[in-house]
């Protein structure tokens, strides 16, 4: 009963209402920019055939696009199950020298070759601020697994500990009175 009062009023005055809306003035678009227009009118006047390209079916571009087949398939599990296994062989235990229980709240067990954790960035950050010549870029990288290029960078650029306040160079500076 409920489907032919749905349908009934669904399809109440359809056809008016299919006239009115096929009647409507379509929407103008909007106007061209000036050089557009006069770019437009140069390829017409080089082109007088443009349009019916334009507007023409290019058969033998169809044809070569349903040549054009995609076929793809998802690597084979054996693979991944592979990569996970080797990375699982590279990892480490965090170099802290902290309790362990301490640790217990942060959840690392272990970590990638060739990364670090955020306590043990400080940690080796401010060992390499206190004594520069027993902590070079060298033994950090041996003792973490680090390459030694992104080593020697974060030493370089990574200083957590430093404030420096650089006054502007065009202002005056406020004094005191």
């Amino acid at each position: 009963m409920g489907l032919h009062l749905t349908r009934a009023l669904r399809n109440f005055n359809l056809e008016n209402r299919a006239h009115g809306l096929i009647g409507k003035e379509k929407p103008r678009p909007a106007p061209s920019h000036p050089k557009t227009e006069d770019a437009l009118r140069a390829t017409k006047t080089h082109h007088p055939d443009i349009e019916d390209k334009i507007r023409n079916k290019d058969n033998l571009l169809l044809t070569r696009l349903k040549e054009v087949y995609v076929d793809s398939s998802d690597p084979s599990s054996e693979v991944q199950t592979k990569e996970s296994a080797s990375a699982q062989e590279e990892l480490r235990l965090p170099k802290l020298n902290v309790n362990r229980e301490s640790l217990m709240d942060l959840d690392v067990e272990s970590i990638p070759k060739g990364k670090i954790s955020v306590l043990e960035a400080l940690t080796l950050l401010n060992n390499y601020k206190n004594s520069p010549e027993t902590w070079t870029a060298k033994k950090i990288s041996e003792d973490y697994h680090l390459d030694s290029k992104n080593t020697q960078a974060l030493l370089e650029y990574f200083i957590p500990f430093n404030v420096k306040i650089i006054p502007p160079k065009d202002k005056k500076q406020i004094t005191d009175s």
